[in-house]
């Protein structure tokens, strides 16, 4: 619900990048794509520093990294879509848009977030990649740098070109800039690891339940 409705508020704007009614789908499938890798990038180096082997085993591992990979095509979708829809609107603002994204000022940044978004996960059609720990942790990494860039290439390059070329202009992020985005995420590990430390990491009716089934497997 909140990345649908922050979509939308894109979505009516009028700015060129913006102005897509794929928004709200697109965002949900990149808050899942997101979101399963950020849960991937805690789980892996939890699971190895308590040795929580036995309860977060393989298969997860393996659930975890078809998930991203299904997702990662979602979203891979979505890029096409909006380039395509941006071409075939016939709209010259919306055209230039999708241009100037890809071989402007910003295009590098446009085709990192290709590389690390959809060309890296493409990795997770390997079985042995999805149940390896650490190959699946740095694709998860990649995935989590890669939605970041995304929105600054929905945010920073469709501001950057407006409708008038006394507002165009080069963004470029400042010591602030930086000390608030690393601070952002000293925080979310901050109530992470305070997290860890007070409540439990791992259902305990789940694992009963796990520790049920083996028991019936033995006998």
């Amino acid at each position: 619900s909140v990345h649908s409705v922050v979509s939308f508020d894109f979505s009516i704007a009028l700015v060129p990048g913006w102005h897509s009614t794929i928004f709200p789908p697109y965002f949900v499938a990149g808050a899942i794509y997101s979101g399963f890798a950020m849960v991937t990038n805690i789980v892996i180096p939890i699971r190895k520093l308590y040795h929580l082997e036995p309860f977060i085993t393989e298969r997860h591992l393996n659930c975890f990294g078809l998930v991203l990979l299904a997702t990662c095509w979602m979203v891979a979708y979505g890029y096409i879509m909006e380039s395509f829809m941006g071409w075939y609107s016939g709209d010259i603002f919306e055209r230039y848009l999708i241009f100037n994204r890809a071989f402007g000022p910003y295009g590098w940044i446009f085709w990192v977030l290709m590389g690390i978004n959809v060309l890296i996960p493409q990795a997770l059609w390997s079985r042995r990649v999805r149940t390896n720990p650490l190959w699946l942790f740095l694709v998860a990494l990649s995935v989590n740098i890669g939605m970041w860039v995304e929105r600054f290439v929905i945010v920073v390059v469709s501001l950057h070109r407006d409708f008038t070329p006394s507002a165009w202009g080069i963004f470029k992020p400042t010591f602030w800039d930086w000390a608030t985005l690393l601070g952002s995420v000293g925080l979310f590990l901050t109530l992470q690891f305070l997290f860890i430390r007070f409540l439990p990491m791992i259902s305990i009716s789940e694992v009963r339940e796990l520790i049920a089934k083996r028991e019936q497997t033995r006998l």
